[in-house]
C-alpha cells in the first residue's frame, strides 16, 4: 500500500471549514486510491497545539480528530523515539540556510527511513528536500 506523510497542515485544515487549505485537504487523498498515512507524534501535537487557544469547538474538534487518527488503522503515527529526536536536531543543523523547524526535519527523517515521497501539505521545505506536495 502506498504510504503518504501528512503534514500538520494537512490535519489543521481538515478541522476548520474556514481554513484555506481545508478543501484541497479533503480531497488530496481521493485520486490517491488506498494508501496509508504516516505522521509524528510531533505533528499531532503541533495540531492540538495549533487549536489550544481556539475555543471549545476548535479544541474539542482538534481532539476528536486526534483521537479518529490514533484509532484508524490505515494511519500510522511514528512515535518521538531517543533516536529520531537527534536524528532530526543532526538535520536541522545541516540545514541552518533553511528555515526548517525541529518538526520538520524529524518529519523528513521519517519520510526518508519509509521511502515516503508524498507530502499532504503545502510547505515548500519539503520539496527543497526533494519530495512532493499534495496540497
Amino acid at each position: 500500500m502506498k504510504k503518504i506523510f501528512a503534514d500538520a497542515v494537512y490535519w489543521i485544515a481538515l478541522i476548520n471549514p474556514a481554513d484555506q487549505w481545508f478543501e484541497r485537504a479533503q480531497i488530496a487523498a481521493v485520486p490517491l486510491g488506498k494508501i496509508q498515512i504516516v505522521t509524528t507524534v510531533e505533528i499531532i501535537t503541533e495540531t492540538l497545539n495549533f487549536y489550544a487557544e481556539s475555543g471549545i469547538r476548535k479544541r474539542d474538534a482538534a481532539a476528536r480528530l486526534v483521537r479518529s487518527i490514533l484509532l484508524n488503522v490505515d494511519v500510522e503515527v511514528a512515535a518521538a523515539t531517543n533516536e529520531s529526536f537527534p536524528a532530526g536536531l543532526t538535520l536541522y543543523e545541516s540545514r541552518r540556510d533553511k528555515g526548517y523547524s525541529l518538526t520538520d526535519c524529524i518529519s523528513m527523517n521519517i519520510c526518508r527511513e519509509r521511502g515516503i515521497s508524498q507530502i499532504f501539505t503545502h510547505d515548500n521545505h519539503f520539496e527543497q528536500e526533494g519530495m512532493t506536495i499534495l496540497l
